[in-house]
């Protein structure tokens, strides 16, 4: 075949060495399987990568615009329209709510890779969300906690199946890849920034349910993109890479449900020992998370397929595991306690220009930041490639400013308590901007780090531990916060910061033993 097209009955041979072609109504009668570098569309990209971007730009554009007003619609009465839950309760909920979305990437990922392939993962997943959105758009408590389920679940489906067929539409040794992936980031924070912006100023002139309808329409308008730009993708987005076989399902499908029941019993037996739901809510969102990477890591550390080498390896990433997890519990707050802060105890006004901001806008600050800074740092990053800050000390640099933002928001949390005492429009616009840049020498230290540590057996499920950083996080914060109903926001944000700022030490101090570990896997004093 030497054009970039072929018919899909002809397909079966060229998949048969990496996986199962799926047989679905679904799936276009014509999909490329010539060498990637043969497609070529806008920006000299394949074809099928415009449409990925739209896709993508929607559907974070959905979920970003739904968490924006997600905390104040719960927390509201229920005569305005909210479901009546206190500040406390709210926040738990989101954090859960985001401990949920990373939590079930995992599965999400595998049920891709061994049931129906990356593409078909993806459409499931956003007619999953956007059903969650309809049920949000309807004034209906039931309806409203059944739409957030869905949401969670559909963004599990989406969150790594999405990306997974953007990498395939480039071969490995295609140079256009890194440049196709930053296009990707930057369709990420276009969705992201925009999605704030509008919901914030829907839920302010007509309701919280108009919002999410936005997310809805938005959750659309990615669907009809997906479903018509599958005719220019590769054949691998249409194909299962590791099909379950016949004698496996018996087993996987056992091991599924003994995974729902021992979280059924423990949540049962929570709520026994509690006699709060939130409590037990809380304990069951921490518990799971760190069960699951904790078992990642015994799996590993006893397997006889990781060498003595990769052990090294697996000892030196702990402490940045640790690290991380702090990381994502102070910074996905960002539409939990910071936006509590947003909206009692931040004055709005701009008084040079006249303008009043909602407090959904400061959920845009991130996105706008990564797009203006992510070139600066790259570029910084690049020039100082070989020198300080090697990747390991760029990771305990990120810790330690985002346990100093911690303090920051104590600060704030303490000296503007609300009512009166309102902080000035620009205190928590800093505050974004500083967590922004730690996010940015963090994130992509984080995921090479993690490639280059992962041990050859377990490429794909140390990925997976990565991701459990995230999880184990807001799982961590919302147990945290469920705890600390009667603390102080303040009191709350000093606790985080002196224990974030610890471990930043621990990590600058173990930095150079962490890098002799992994100095022959190639990452030590450079991206």
């Amino acid at each position: 075949m030497s054009g970039p097209t072929a018919a899909a009955d002809d397909l079966e041979d060229d998949v048969a060495q990496s996986g199962r072609l799926i047989s679905s109504r679904w799936r276009p009668t014509t999909l490329r399987t010539a060498p990637s570098r043969e497609d070529r569309g806008l920006f000299g990209h394949p074809r099928g990568l415009p449409w990925m971007l739209n896709v993508e730009m929607w559907e974070r554009f959905s979920y970003y615009g739904m968490r924006a007003i997600l905390l104040y619609f719960i927390t509201d009465t229920v005569a305005r329209g909210g479901l009546g839950l206190s500040a406390n309760s709210g926040q738990v909920v989101i954090a859960l709510y985001g401990m949920a979305v990373y939590l079930l990437a995992i599965p999400g990922g595998i049920f891709a890779d061994r049931v129906i392939g990356p593409w078909l993962s993806t459409l499931y997943g956003g007619m999953v969300i956007m059903a969650g959105h309809i049920c949000l758009s309807v004034p209906v408590t039931a309806l409203s906690w059944l739409g957030i389920v869905l949401v969670a679940v559909g963004t599990g489906f989406i969150k790594p199946n999405l990306t997974t067929i953007v990498g395939g539409l480039y071969d490995d040794d295609d140079i256009r890849r890194d440049a196709g992936f930053q296009l990707f980031y930057m369709s990420i924070n276009i969705g992201a920034f925009a999605s704030p912006l509008l919901t914030g100023w829907l839920r302010e002139h007509y309701g919280y349910h108009a919002g999410f309808s936005s997310a809805a329409v938005g959750m659309a308008f990615a669907l009809v993109a997906f479903v018509y730009g599958r005719h220019k993708l590769s054949a691998f987005a249409f194909t299962v890479p590791n099909p379950v076989r016949p004698e496996e399902r018996q087993r996987l499908l056992l091991g599924s449900i003994g995974v729902l029941v021992a979280i059924a019993v423990v949540v049962a037996v929570l709520q026994v020992l509690t006699g709060s739901l939130v409590t037990t809510v809380a304990t069951a969102g921490l518990l799971i998370p760190v069960g699951a990477a904790v078992a990642y890591f015994v799996v590993m550390f006893r397997s006889p397929k990781v060498t003595a080498g990769e052990h090294t390896h697996l000892r030196a990433y702990i402490p940045l595991w640790i690290g991380a997890v702090l990381f994502f519990m102070i910074t996905e707050q960002a539409a939990g306690k910071m936006a509590t802060f947003a909206k009692d105890n931040t004055d709005g006004h701009m008084p040079l220009v006249g303008w009043v901001i909602n407090p959904e806008t400061y959920q845009s600050i991130n996105p706008a930041t990564i797009v203006i800074l992510a070139p600066f740092i790259g570029w910084l990053f690049t020039r100082r490639a070989g020198r300080f800050p090697s990747t390991i000390m760029k990771f305990a640099i990120s810790v330690l400013i985002i346990g100093a933002s911690a303090f920051i928001l104590g600060y704030g949390f303490q000296i503007w308590t609300g009512g009166d005492k309102l902080a000035p429009w620009w205190f928590l616009a800093v505050v974004f901007i500083i967590q922004t840049v730690a996010e940015l020498f963090l994130s992509p230290v984080g995921l090479a780090t993690t490639s280059a540590l992962a041990p050859k057996s377990f490429a794909s499920q140390t990925m997976s531990l990565w991701l459990l950083t995230t999880a184990t996080g807001q799982g961590l914060a919302g147990f945290i916060i469920a705890q600390t109903k009667n603390v102080a926001n303040s009191t709350y944000y000093y606790g985080l910061g002196v224990v974030t700022v610890a471990v930043a030490i621990v990590l600058f101090v173990v930095a150079p033993w962490t890098e002799r570990k992994m100095a022959d896997v190639g990452v030590t004093s450079q991206d």
